[in-house]
């Protein structure tokens, strides 16, 4: 029965965002999405979430010095970068590598890399988590990637390629939205909006279970924390948090 009831309303979802879907079938919507809407959306749902995930991301960066290469430098490469939220977790002297595959971050990207002046950033390349080419294998110390694995094609190859470039002892930090427990309302809704959802927020998927993705991946040491982040009238609370090492 709830799941009828899911269709039911997810239909309805459907025709009241039909303007988007016909837009989206002509091939127009993919484009402005990417350009005007998700940057703008991400900049104003993403000042609402840094609020709300600030003490996490505090917790979870904490012990990033740990991974410093040999060299004594930390290298770190971030897979959606978006415009930069995380920087200011990064400890001083840490030389950033940002990738993302929408290069219509570049200017509240630029504004926050001139806030965090204690980085140095390599260089910006435009690049899915799944198609890392132009990073060398073994290269970085540490990968992270915050709201990211929600939105890439393939969850597995893109951990794949995390691995590949990482330095062996090197390790990735992540911080997810995650699919809720299957018998409780949050799931029934993000059900209902999640074809909505991934055309409005550039291929977000609501139900992805990605804490058995990263205990798919071959990590040797893997630190998962369940966690919830309420969000304002959003099917996204449940989290997970973390690290795996290499």
């Amino acid at each position: 029965e709830a799941g009828a009831s899911a269709l039911l309303l997810r239909v309805c979802l459907v025709l009241l965002a039909s303007p988007i879907y016909l837009l989206s079938f002509l091939g127009i919507w993919e484009p402005f999405c990417r350009k005007v809407v998700f940057p703008f959306l991400l900049d104003k749902i993403g000042a609402i979430h840094e609020k709300k995930a600030k003490k996490h991301k505090q917790e979870l960066f904490r012990n990033l010095p740990d991974f410093r290469g040999p060299s004594g430098a930390l290298r770190l490469l971030e897979i959606g970068t978006g415009h930069g939220p995380n920087f200011q977790f990064y400890p001083a002297g840490c030389r950033v590598t940002c990738t993302d595959v929408n290069p219509h971050f570049q200017e509240s990207l630029a504004k926050n890399m001139k806030k965090n002046q204690h980085l140095q950033y390599e260089r910006f390349l435009v690049a899915a988590g799944e198609d890392l080419g132009q990073v060398p294998s073994g290269s970085v110390d540490v990968v992270v990637g915050t709201l990211v694995l929600c939105s890439v094609h393939s969850v597995s190859n893109t951990l794949r390629e995390v691995l590949r470039v990482l330095r062996p002892g090197g390790a990735f930090y992540f911080l997810e939205h995650v699919a809720a427990e299957h018998s409780s309302w949050t799931y029934f809704w993000q059900q209902v909006c999640n074809p909505t959802w991934k055309l409005v927020f550039a291929g977000c998927c609501l139900t992805r279970e990605l804490w058995k993705n990263l205990e798919e991946a071959k990590f040797s040491e893997l630190k998962i924390q369940h966690i919830s982040i309420p969000m304002p009238c959003m099917p996204i609370e449940q989290h997970i948090v973390g690290y795996g090492v290499k």
